[in-house]
């Protein structure tokens, strides 16, 4: 792949009005244009047009398995967990994080995500204060625990220029062992909301989506209806006892 040019303009564009399933078939069937490297990022991380005849051009954030930095304690394929993480939100209709492929891509397999234009400044710890967001971030709260973020930072909360908020990096998650670090800690120990409580339990009932399964281990399915069934249990937010659950640095 041949490095791109450097650009005096900014390489990041609007995003025109598309849903989430749109944009899903989208990123896995548009052509990807490499236009850089994302900065900050630990893993090989690119930002890409996505186009197609007859659809709007967006862009999306490519993420190469080749590229990912091998970690001692975590196992190789967080590109799958990535995909994950949407999908199980899309299940459960929270929509709380921005469309995520699995394909091939200039430097092979990899994940692809919508971007989501954003104001960088703003993070978990300038939002939460917000009423409007307390939902939202009830339920990512619950999220983070079935699915064991292990890195939930605030600054892995993006609002999005279209106003909706956004999860990303997501691939630090679906550890077959008990990991879970977040900053969203300010309704531990409270009781579910009942319309939040009752998403989870429908899923849970109708069992596993294949689209989740099929991207993860035997043991790490395992370990999150284990999970997911004692959040429904006790029916409360998660709490930390231990006082170290938190991600380093926060934001």
């Amino acid at each position: 792949m041949n490095t791109p040019e450097p650009r005096t303009e900014s390489p990041f564009r609007e995003r025109p009005p598309i849903s989430d399933d749109a944009a899903v078939d989208l990123l896995r069937a548009g052509e990807l244009d490499v236009l850089g490297r994302m900065p900050w990022s630990s893993n090989m991380t690119f930002l890409v047009d996505v186009h197609a005849p007859g659809a709007p051009v967006v862009q999306g954030v490519y993420k190469p398995v080749r590229g990912e930095r091998p970690l001692w304690d975590f196992p190789a394929g967080l590109h799958k967990r990535e995909i994950a993480a949407f999908e199980l939100s899309r299940a459960l209709g929270w929509g709380l994080i921005p469309p995520t492929v699995r394909r091939d891509g200039p430097l092979g397999e990899g994940s692809v995500q919508l971007y989501v234009p954003t104001d960088y400044d703003e993070h978990y710890f300038t939002l939460r204060e917000e009423p409007a967001h307390h939902r939202w971030f009830q339920r990512l709260c619950a999220f983070d625990f079935i699915i064991n973020s292990t890195d939930r930072k605030g600054g892995h909360i993006l609002l999005g220029d279209d106003g909706r908020l956004y999860a990303v990096d997501n691939g630090l998650s679906f550890h077959c062992e008990f990991k879970l670090r977040t900053v969203i800690w300010e309704w531990a120990g409270d009781p579910l909301p009942a319309e939040l409580a009752d998403d989870l339990a429908r899923l849970l009932d109708e069992g596993l989506p294949t689209e989740v399964a099929g991207l993860l281990t035997l043991l790490e399915r395992d370990a999150l209806l284990t999970r997911w069934g004692a959040l429904v249990g006790e029916a409360r937010f998660p709490t930390d006892p231990s006082g170290r659950r938190h991600p380093w640095p926060l934001v």
